[in-house]
């Protein structure tokens, strides 16, 4: 069986983090920094083929029933939710942040 591939969509504030994040390792260097977001937008793209399979189950979401999953590359904790037609990029940490739930 063929499944759809959904299309990855980005909440404003991962966006924004991910952006923020980015120009503060640029400052130190611009190489380090293109190359972090490459990445990261790899990954998420890669995010397509069986999201489910990938990654375990975001251990920092509340009442999480194995649709918010999470994986951590170049030091970054990246959730995101799966759905039927969708992969939805919900929040972007550096791991040295105080681990929150959500």
């Amino acid at each position: 069986m063929v499944s759809k591939k959904r299309r990855i969509v980005w909440d404003l504030a991962a966006r924004a983090y991910l952006r923020q994040a980015i120009v503060y390792i640029k400052k130190d260097s611009p190489q380090n920094g293109d190359k972090v977001k490459k990445d990261i937008l790899a990954s998420v793209s890669a995010l397509t083929k069986q999201p489910e399979k990938q990654y375990a189950p975001d251990k920092y979401r509340k009442n999480n029933d194995g649709n918010y999953r999470a994986y951590e590359l170049h030091r970054f904790h990246i959730s995101y939710f799966i759905s039927a037609d969708i992969i939805r990029i919900v929040r972007i940490r550096h791991t040295s942040m105080e681990p929150k739930e959500y």
